[in-house]
């Protein structure tokens, strides 16, 4: 019999990034090493004759902005008009949740991040909201901040969604909504 070895057990006071949690529908972009691009939302590959919201549409009509994203998985919301809560927006936006990798070109300053990637044009970043050690008093203050003052995604949104916190030591994605957090939504919460 192959021996099952037990796993590494992460330390939970480590860092931890905070972000807003934007109520669209998933996006996926894949780039394979020859250029490839293919278009996904959750759990399926969509295309512009079988779509999720015109995210298809919109991908390929962007196709050489979003191939400087390079090569692999390229994961994000796909929100706005007509998407969910709508945010206020005439238009629909793909934001990437890897801000660890990259920064919003259409944030002020963001030439001038040092530790990441700026994003191509065509896309935005989700919004980080505190990076630091892991504190669950921090996370509620978080939740309750963006329940106050409303969306950083989109400003004067005021019936932002929640967050999200990403436990860096642990590669693990937890997210906290303002509005029914305790209640179960499906099999899988």
């Amino acid at each position: 019999m192959i021996f099952d070895p037990f796993p590494k057990i992460s330390r939970l006071s480590r860092e931890c990034v905070i972000t807003e949690k934007i109520d669209g529908t998933s996006g996926t972009i894949f780039i394979d090493d020859s250029g490839g691009l293919l278009v996904g939302s959750r759990n399926r590959w969509v295309t512009p004759e079988a779509d999720n919201y015109g995210f298809a549409k919109w991908a390929l009509g962007n196709r050489e902005e979003l191939l400087k994203l390079g090569p692999g998985w390229h994961r994000g919301e796909w929100w706005g008009s007509g998407i969910q809560r709508r945010y206020g927006l005439n238009e629909k936006r793909f934001s990437l949740f890897n801000v660890l990798r990259w920064v919003d070109s259409h944030e002020p300053g963001a030439s001038e991040v040092q530790d990441r990637e700026v994003a191509p044009h065509c896309c935005h970043v989700v919004p980080i909201l505190v990076r630091g050690i892991f504190d669950t008093g921090v996370i509620e203050d978080t939740l309750g901040i963006l329940a106050e003052f409303g969306s950083r995604a989109a400003p004067n949104f005021m019936q932002p969604e929640g967050i999200v916190i990403y436990h860096t030591a642990a590669k693990v994605l937890f997210k906290k909504t303002i509005v029914g957090d305790e209640k179960l939504k499906g099999s899988n919460e």
